[in-house]
């Protein structure tokens, strides 16, 4: 969605992503990426997810209290759109976590839709974590070499669409609580110890790609995956974990062994999306290296 006109001149790019990329600090101040964050809600307090609370402080009080979750307001995305704009900013790449899984999309459009004074261009990700960071960070390193906000929106949407991600969980219960459960059946399967392999489909909703029997079994899936993910061509990798560091870091112990994976990263996933996983949470997301158009 592209908004506004300017008129023409050398433009002044801004990047934006929400928390739930999973970005890096260090990613972030290296390329000067903007982070729009979501909210943690408790009962009495509210957190802006992975700038006043971390990860393991939603695991650790789960047994008291589980949190819900909400969108950045509209006046959040606006004040940031206002900096920028002071910042001389003429345009910006606005690109965010699945809007088959949250309001997110949503809301930055209909801000970017009223907003004035820069050209804004909103995209769904159709995924989350690094299937969402992968794709920023490959826009901000084109706009390293680049002002072709097209070239740099068209960056973003290609590698966006090759990427692949899947994760298992150690139980569903707070998919289901969430209502982020999308097309994943388990209820049955749980009561057999039946694991699902979880990806993302076209319309960035939850699927199921497999089903393995025990937690030993899908983990071992998942690296099975990744095996036959990366077999041709070269690959840039990222592990991620909700508060199962032990089993990701096993898990990236062996992708290191692997000949065609460019850069290996390892994340823990924002508070938010802990809410929504529980506990116990390993993936993989696998973004072909494509090489960029001159």
């Amino acid at each position: 969605m592209l908004q506004t006109s300017m008129p023409m001149s050398v433009p002044k790019i801004a990047i934006v992503t929400d928390s739930t990329s999973d970005l890096a600090p260090e990613m972030i101040t290296e390329f000067g990426i903007e982070i729009i964050p979501l909210h943690v809600v408790y009962r009495d307090r509210e957190y802006l997810d992975g700038i006043n609370i971390r990860p393991d402080e939603v695991y650790n009080n789960m047994n008291i209290e589980v949190p819900t979750t909400s969108l950045p307001s509209p006046s959040e995305i606006t004040d940031l759109y206002n900096r920028l704009r002071d910042a001389k900013f003429t345009h910006v790449l606005s690109m965010h976590i699945s809007s088959g899984l949250s309001g997110t999309y949503e809301t930055v459009c209909q801000v970017a839709k009223e907003y004035k004074g820069m050209v804004i261009e909103v995209l769904d990700s159709k995924a989350l974590s690094m299937g969402l960071g992968f794709p920023v960070l490959e826009a901000a390193t084109k706009l390293r070499n680049s002002t072709d906000f097209q070239g740099v929106i068209n960056r973003a949407k290609t590698v966006s669409q090759h990427i692949k991600l899947y994760f298992v969980l150690s139980t569903l219960e707070y998919l289901k609580r969430g209502g982020r459960i999308g097309y994943v059946s388990g209820t049955i399967g749980e009561l057999l110890n039946i694991k699902p392999i979880i990806s993302i489909n076209s319309e960035g909703k939850y699927i199921t790609s497999a089903k393995v029997r025990g937690r030993d079994q899908s983990l071992k899936k998942l690296y099975d995956i990744l095996l036959e993910s990366t077999k041709d061509g070269s690959y840039n990798v990222a592990i991620v974990h909700g508060g199962a560091e032990q089993e990701a870091r096993n898990l990236w112990q062996k992708a290191r062994e692997l000949p065609n994976i460019n850069d290996l990263l390892f994340n823990q996933i924002s508070p938010v999306m802990g809410v929504h996983t529980g506990p116990g949470l390993v993936g993989i997301i696998v973004s072909p290296v494509i090489p960029p158009q001159s």
